[in-house]
């Protein structure tokens, strides 16, 4: 049966069920914050302007083009609204010129509370959250002129993003998470931040490792560590030099692992914190744990002291890395031949991983081979 309109011959085509518009309409909407009717009023609603019965009204005309990505010609809507296209753009824009510098802290001290929420409690309780400020920040990014705190903007939106990668890393989405660092690195290059580049590139590497592509990921690190270049605070490229270390003992590259950590020691400041990069930490046990990680990963027998001595002195918020500690232990353990030290530090590990839900640390006990065969 040939089609009674442009809209349904266009939903037809598209290969759409009347239920899947529906179903895309309403999630359309719900992501532009448009309120629009129940699924049932709407469902025979589009019967109505399918069969020519009613004119479609905006904001629903917007959420067609939006969803199938017609113009409204083609859709058979009148010509009208790029008069109402016009008047939403300078909306847009006039919402997004509201951004001040208080309003930047606002998002960016959003930001800081989700990551000291994710230390403590894992990622799982805000990584939907995360994604829609970075949503809301990206759409006021996207429409923000010259006087808007383009630059500003930009540079929350790029640690909102790479939380959210390392988050979505920590549930073993892979995907999600190198999505997340992509933007993050888009984002850094609007701030015109080399430093911020540097980092989300650096930590879009561990994605690599993660999925076994360590040669990439050594590469990467090695370019992350140029792009900050000797003019990027210190504290950045004492942490560049330790993640570089990490990717080399994941390659299993071990002089050149151990020679960047001593480098990373030796660039690391006496005040190992900066306020103006609130999402690195290197004082205290960090540095010292992310060196017996990397002993740990080559093998090292000394990766055991390293790391038993880190663990009391890391502080209590730390769960995430208190849980890579022990995971760490006892792989260190299993391979110098304690069964019974390497399974009592793999039951800490996996308990306090179940609690925060890390999927990485759980995958990685699973691989755990304990003394005598058994895992």
């Amino acid at each position: 049966m040939s089609p009674k309109t442009r809209l349904q011959a266009v939903r037809r085509q598209l290969g759409y069920s009347a239920d899947d518009v529906i179903r895309m309409l309403g999630q359309r909407g719900e992501r532009l914050r448009i309120p629009i009717m129940t699924p049932t009023s709407l469902k025979t609603k589009l019967s109505r302007w399918e069969n020519g019965h009613e004119s479609v009204s905006e904001p629903y005309r917007r959420l067609f083009r939006e969803v199938y990505g017609r113009t409204d010609e083609e859709m058979g809507f009148p010509s009208e609204p790029d008069d109402e296209d016009l008047a939403e753009l300078r909306n847009r824009i006039a919402i997004a010129r509201r951004v001040d510098p208080e309003m930047v802290e606002v998002f960016r001290q959003q930001v800081d509370h989700a990551r000291q929420i994710d230390r403590r409690f894992g990622g799982v309780t805000m990584l939907d959250q995360l994604r829609s400020n970075i949503d809301h920040v990206g759409s006021l990014l996207g429409y923000s002129t010259l006087t808007g705190h383009r630059e500003t903007l930009a540079g929350v939106l790029t640690e909102a993003s790479t939380l959210a990668g390392w988050e979505a890393l920590d549930r073993s989405a892979h995907g999600q998470a190198w999505e997340h660092y992509e933007r993050a690195k888009t984002a850094a290059r609007e701030a015109l931040s080399a430093p911020l580049v540097a980092h989300a590139t650096a930590e879009q590497a561990f994605v690599l490792i993660d999925i076994g592509e360590t040669a990439a990921a050594a590469e990467q690190l090695a370019a992350a560590r140029e792009l900050a270049s000797e003019a990027a605070p210190p504290l950045l490229r004492a942490w560049l030099a330790a993640a570089h270390g990490e990717g080399l003992s994941a390659l299993g590259h071990r002089d050149g692992a151990l020679r960047a950590f001593d480098e990373a020691d030796q660039l690391l400041p006496a005040e190992a914190t900066d306020p103006a990069l609130p999402f690195l930490f290197l004082a205290g046990a960090h540095l010292d744990r992310w060196r017996g990680n990397a002993l740990s990963k080559l093998g090292e027998p000394e990766a055991i002291d390293q790391l038993t001595d880190a663990l009391p002195r890391l502080p209590e918020a730390f769960t995430r890395a208190r849980t890579g500690i022990l995971v760490d232990l006892a792989y260190a353990h299993a391979a110098a031949g304690d069964r019974d030290a390497a399974l009592e530090h793999s039951r800490q590990a996996r308990r306090l991983a179940s609690q925060i839900k890390s999927d990485r640390q759980l995958r990685r006990l699973s691989g755990l081979i304990l003394p005598g065969g058994s895992t």
